[in-house]
């Protein structure tokens, strides 16, 4: 069953990397806008969980970087942080803090995840052609 799971893992890492999407051509300053949109998100992960993949894919095409924090890099510290916030040791997770309120929210499923993303860029977007 490792053997298995260990060669899927790795057809998803090479089927991703031959089918990787082009990140979008922004300005520094959309770019900017972006990371300061971001800087409080931070995504648990797999390299080869194919869900992981389906939310790193999307965060490439929106031009979206965030801090990827792998629970399998017998990292066990990431993994328990996880356990420990999120309440289990499901992927793809997005960590959600609000410095303000000082609470941290963990989104899990990739659909939401995407859509939370989408949903964050595009207010941004939004909020920054009402100011210019």
């Amino acid at each position: 069953m490792k053997l298995l799971r260990w060669l899927v893992g790795r057809i998803v890492i090479l089927v991703n990397f031959l089918t990787q999407p082009k990140s979008p051509k922004l300005t520094a300053q959309r770019q900017q806008e972006i990371a300061e949109l971001t800087k409080h998100l931070s995504l648990y992960h797999l390299p080869t969980c194919p869900f992981c993949v389906k939310v790193r894919r999307a965060m490439k095409r929106e031009g979206i970087e965030l801090p990827l924090m792998n629970i399998k890099d017998n990292n066990y510290a990431v993994r328990e942080e996880l356990i420990n916030g999120g309440g289990k040791p499901t992927v793809p997770c997005l960590k959600i803090t609000d410095a303000g309120e000082n609470k941290v929210e963990w989104l899990y499923e990739s659909d939401d995840i995407i859509a939370y993303l989408q949903k964050t860029v595009q207010q941004g977007a939004q909020q920054a052609a009402k100011a210019a």
